[in-house]
C-alpha cells in the first residue's frame, strides 16, 4: 500500500496509518473503545449524549488529534441525544445502532484497503480511487457503500485530521460544528432537521448496507482561456453547455 500515488494524497487526512504494509488504526486504545462499543453500553458505558461527547473526546485523544473541539459541539451531542431524541428513540440508538457505527469503524481500514486494490480494476485504464485531485484536473471515484457508511462513521465521531485542509481547500469534513450549531444558534430547526436526517442514514445503514457503489466525477471544460484564471464573474455570465447528466438508481 505504501507505493500508491492516489492513497499518498489522501492518507494525511485520513485518521489511518500504514504499518507492515497495512492499513490500521494507529491507537490501540482507541480500537478498545471501539470493540467495547461494538457490544453496546453495559460494555462501553456510553448510553447518554453526555457519554457519547465524553467518548469522541477520548477517542481524539487516542489519535493525538492537535485541533480541540469546542465545547458547544460537544454540548450539542448532548443537547441532541438526551433532549431533543425520545428516551425510546436514545435507547434505541445507543443499543442497536451506534453499535453498528463502532463496527464499521473497525473494519474501516481493511474497507478502504478493498477498496484501492479492487480501484484498478473498475474501469479498464481509469483511475477511480479515493485521492486528492489537484485543480483543473478531471478525475472519478468509485466508492462502495459500506466504505462511505465508514467514512461518514469517522466524521460523526470527529475522527478526521483537519489542520493541513485548509491548504487543498477542502470543506469541512466532522460533524463538530454541525452539532455545534444546536447551542451557537439556539432552536435552529434547519440545522436539527439536517441531523435527523444523518441519524437516519445512520439507522437505516445499521439494518442493511447496499452492495452496490456511488461514484464521484468532476468534468473539466475544454476552454481555449486559461482556466486557471477564470473568476466567479465568468462562470456567471458563461453560456457554456455542460456535460450532459444522468441520475441512475
Amino acid at each position: 500500500m505504501e507505493k500508491r500515488e492516489d492513497l499518498d494524497t489522501i492518507l494525511p487526512y485520513l485518521p489511518l496509518k500504514i504499518q507492515d504494509s497495512s492499513l490500521s488504526w494507529p491507537s490501540t486504545h482507541l480500537v478498545e473503545v471501539l470493540e467495547a462499543m461494538t457490544n453496546g453500553p453495559s460494555h462501553s458505558r456510553v448510553y447518554s449524549g453526555q457519554t457519547l461527547s465524553d467518548s469522541i473526546s477520548l477517542m481524539r485523544q487516542a489519535l493525538s488529534l492537535t485541533s480541540h473541539l469546542s465545547s458547544s459541539a460537544l454540548q450539542g451531542y448532548a443537547l441532541f441525544f438526551d433532549e431533543r431524541m425520545s428516551k425510546e428513540e436514545s435507547s434505541r440508538w445507543f443499543n442497536e445502532f451506534l453499535p453498528a457505527m463502532a463496527c464499521l469503524l473497525l473494519r474501516f481500514p481493511s474497507l478502504l484497503e478493498s477498496h484501492y486494490l479492487n480501484s484498478d480494476n473498475l474501469i479498464n485504464g481509469t483511475k477511480t480511487g479515493l485521492r486528492v485531485l489537484v485543480p483543473n484536473k478531471a478525475g472519478i471515484v468509485f466508492l462502495s457503500q459500506e466504505l462511505i457508511g465508514a467514512l461518514l462513521s469517522c466524521s460523526f465521531f470527529c475522527l478526521f485530521p483537519v489542520d493541513d485542509r485548509g491548504s487543498n481547500h477542502l470543506p469541512i469534513i466532522n460533524f463538530d460544528k454541525l452539532f455545534g450549531s444546536l447551542i451557537n444558534t439556539g432552536r435552529n430547526e434547519h440545522q436539527e432537521n439536517k441531523i435527523k436526517c444523518i441519524i437516519h442514514y445512520f439507522q437505516r445503514l445499521s439494518s442493511s448496507i447496499s452492495p452496490g457503489f456511488v461514484s464521484f466525477e468532476r468534468k473539466i471544460l475544454s476552454l481555449e482561456q486559461d482556466s486557471s484564471t477564470l473568476d466567479e464573474g465568468f462562470w456567471g455570465k458563461s453560456t457554456v453547455n455542460l456535460c450532459p447528466v444522468e441520475v441512475m438508481n
